[in-house]
């Protein structure tokens, strides 16, 4: 339902239009159909909900893979973006309440002796990721021994394995359980090396702006729009998040 101006953002509403950095390639964030270019997504999906509820125009800023969504918010090419949470990316902006919630895991191919998490971090593995992704800006700080192999997309971590280029693509459980029947054999360990809290990002200086998104996230969450995006993207391996922010840990709520 749209909801009445809110002077929160008022300067959203002079411009009549909402504008959304979209990172592409994730099924957990927002891909894009290679025949019709139609947009989806949990993250598209909230965008234009947020859009209808500001009364504005949802323009979609559309960027190869999610990391390369904050080359944007130095350059103010966007009002808000939906991204995994990190250290990082809050240097830079402010994230509202995470929306939903899984972790970060390794997909391996066929015959690998990989098992578990420890098992990666080992001298000699190759481990494939998207550039500046949430995968690669955690496991840049927790591996020792295995060496990261960024790629410029989501689909070049996938095609590394297909080569024998790399041993493991690191990413979300939902992005990589999407990606199984892509690689005959393969599969996701059932472990992971960090949890992920997915949430909205808004560039800093616009706290009222932040309050806004904030407070619709929460109701997004609550009435149930956060489940029915999860569920039309056919994901697996991800929760909405509980109201207030709290955490889920990751057990038997989060299944495989």
């Amino acid at each position: 339902m749209q909801h009445p101006a809110d002077a929160r953002v008022a300067d959203l509403v002079r411009t009549r239009k909402l504008r959304v950095g979209l990172g592409l390639g994730s099924p957990a964030l927002a891909v894009k159909e290679p025949a019709s270019g139609q947009l989806q997504g949990p993250a598209w999906d909230l965008a234009r909900a947020l859009a209808l509820r500001i009364g504005v125009e949802a323009v979609p800023i559309e960027y190869p893979r999610p990391g390369a969504v904050m080359e944007g918010l130095r350059r103010n090419a966007w009002d808000v973006t939906f991204l995994v949470i990190s250290p990082e990316r809050a240097s830079e902006g402010d994230f509202s309440p995470p929306y939903m919630q899984s972790d970060f895991t390794y997909l391996v191919p066929a015959g690998s002796s990989i098992r578990s998490v420890v098992d990666a971090d080992r001298p000699g593995v190759r481990i494939a990721v998207p550039r500046g992704d949430a995968s690669d800006l955690r496991l840049t700080s927790i591996l020792h021994r295995a060496e990261l192999v960024r790629t410029d997309s989501l689909p070049g971590a996938i095609d590394l394995l297909r080569a024998k280029q790399a041993d493991a693509y690191a990413a979300g459980r939902t992005v990589l359980l999407a990606l199984v029947s892509q690689l005959p054999g393969s599969r996701v360990l059932t472990d992971g090396f960090g949890r992920i809290s997915y949430a909205a990002l808004i560039p800093k200086g616009h706290p009222e702006r932040l309050a806004y998104v904030s407070e619709f996230i929460e109701e997004a969450k609550t009435s149930g729009l956060v489940k029915s995006a999860i569920d039309r993207a056919g994901l697996h391996g991800v929760v909405v998040s509980p109201p207030n922010g709290k955490q889920i840990e990751r057990d038997s709520k989060i299944s495989d």
